[in-house]
């Protein structure tokens, strides 16, 4: 009978986009929008109620004949939970895996936040798919590079065009104009050789002459005019080389907005390009966008297709079915967007190295589970952990003000750890800096970090707080479904491996889900679903 004695200890998360949406809307119905709520108000309304849905559905639970001791449940925001929560995220803090980087993140601009992989869900999208020119100042008369892509409204962030040095180009002229597509008798073009087959059969064209080779030397050399000039972008729009060209699709050039994908934000750091702010939190264009600013960037592709018209400056406009990245709680499309956001780094002390080690010692079921979370941890970025909301666990660091380097001092963090302690979560919110900081630093001279943890972190730290503090060192078993191997499977691994050399599990089993008529899981945000009830 011993064999069949089962320790198991359900739990809620409680943190989270979810609960502050429902809160918010229930503010709205009573005419108070967010940013008049005061913090504690709302931070407490949203304990609430998490509180009431545990309640909740604890009963449930019961109903449907869970056995265990329901009085010893754990939720990520009882205070034990919390210090744990933020005890962890300083020790990533003092062994440098947690680091503050400026770089495009995947954004929300229905939530406002960052996301990380796991919040990130991919469905089909239709986009404009354009071809534009980039017409040439110097060396080269009448004629323009010719670019692609599928966010037209990422062409007023333009700083650069990429070509690559493994493709080869030429210079194309036409022999008569054709108005439909804005292209004028004599005009010439630079394209890849590669890919003007592929460019004169989407666009119907035949008579055209090779005017010659070009060198990527020459091509270096040139310097464009940015397509949308007579808006206000009057500046030089350098070529220069990127390995992330190819020869794929498109035209072997790439427009550069440093502040909109990963592979322009390491191009713009690499030749000086600038990360002035393009696009704000709420996806309107920044007051340095001349002719857009405050537009929504979602109403703009109409509107940039328009103006690059007026000046002649696009070949065509298509309709491009695709797979696209959206929020898996919103299900809204995201943008790249360049912010200031907190990491831990995989490369850190061989994180990633030790992960996958690790992963290859646990017992997964069934097996193949096991290539699904390799193949994701052995490939992912490093991990986003901040949030611009308001319900969840701060990041309890400061930063240093007129230069935002963060403050690293093990006594400051054991102060914060004691404070925390003895005045709860919220005291962070509350309490003045001189609360929180050693008598070696001026309170005036920090600024508190606002942002909040990613939820993911909180379960993901779950093993600590669970299972460390009752002197348990792993669990046996970690049950959930296969979504989780993006989610907690994946961030405890992290966690336990970074902090403790060691799996927070010995085996996962991954059950399946309920479907509907249609073949798809049963999902309360699809709203699908037959209550259990």
């Amino acid at each position: 009978l011993d064999k069949l004695d089962v320790d198991f200890q359900p739990g809620w998360d409680c943190h989270g986009l979810p609960i502050e949406w429902k809160v918010e809307e229930e503010f709205k119905k009573k005419g108070k929008e967010k940013n008049q709520i005061n913090l504690d108000v709302f931070r407490e309304r949203c304990r609430s109620f998490a509180n009431y849905w545990v309640d909740e559905q604890k009963k449930q639970f019961q109903r449907f004949g869970l056995l265990t001791d329901w009085k010893e449940t754990y939720l990520t925001m009882t205070e034990d939970s919390e210090l744990k929560i933020v005890e962890e995220l300083l020790k990533f803090f003092e062994n440098g895996s947690l680091y503050l980087g400026f770089k495009p993140v995947m954004w929300s601009v229905i939530e406002q936040t960052a996301l990380a992989e796991a919040e990130i869900e991919y469905h089909e999208k239709i986009s404009k798919s354009i071809y534009v020119k980039f017409p040439i100042q110097n060396n080269l008369t009448n004629t323009s590079i010719l670019i692609w892509t599928t966010t037209p409204w990422t062409i007023p962030c333009n700083k650069a065009v990429a070509y690559s040095k493994k493709l080869n180009y030429e210079i194309i002229e036409f022999t008569k104009n054709i108005p439909e597509l804005n292209i004028k008798k004599e005009e010439s073009f630079i394209i890849c050789s590669s890919l003007l087959k592929e460019f004169l059969k989407i666009h119907n064209l035949e008579e055209f002459t090779l005017v010659r080779k070009i060198q990527h030397k020459e091509l270096e050399s040139l310097i464009c005019s940015h397509p949308l000039k007579e808006n206000g972008f009057n500046f030089d729009v350098k070529l220069v080389p990127s390995d992330h060209v190819t020869d794929d699709s498109g035209t072997g050039f790439v427009h550069i907005a440093p502040n909109h994908g990963e592979e322009d934000f390491l191009v713009g750091q690499k030749f000086n390009l600038g990360n002035e702010e393009t696009v704000n939190s709420k996806g309107l264009y920044e007051n340095n966008m001349k002719f857009f600013k405050g537009i929504h960037i979602f109403k703009a592709d109409n509107l940039v297709v328009s103006e690059l018209g007026k000046f002649s400056n696009i070949i065509s406009c298509n309709d491009y079915k695709h797979s696209y990245p959206h929020s898996w709680r919103s299900k809204a499309p995201l943008i790249f967007r360049a912010t200031s956001q907190w990491f831990i780094s995989m490369e850190k002390n061989k994180l990633r190295e030790k992960i996958l080690k690790i992963i290859k010692g646990v017992n997964w079921i069934p097996k193949n589970s096991m290539n699904r979370i390799f193949s994701m941890l052995k490939d992912r970025p490093d991990w986003c952990v901040s949030r611009q909301r308001n319900w969840g666990v701060p990041i309890t660091i400061f930063l240093k003000k007129g230069t935002n380097v963060p403050l690293m001092d093990k006594n400051v963090n054991k102060k914060i750890m004691s404070v925390i302690k003895k005045k709860g979560i919220e005291s962070w919110f509350n309490l003045e800096n001189k609360e929180f900081l050693t008598d070696d630093y001026n309170p005036q001279n920090y600024l508190k970090v606002n942002s909040i943890l990613d939820v993911w972190f909180d379960s993901g730290a779950s093993h600590a707080y669970v299972l460390k503090n009752r002197k348990i060192k792993v669990a046996d078993l970690y049950l959930e479904g296969s979504d989780q191997h993006r989610g907690w499977f994946q961030t405890s691994l992290i966690e336990s491996c970074a902090l403790y050399k060691e799996s927070p599990y010995k085996s996962v089993l991954t059950h399946g889900f309920v479907i509907d008529d249609k073949g798809k899981k049963m999902s309360k945000s699809l709203g699908n679903i037959i209550s259990p009830k």
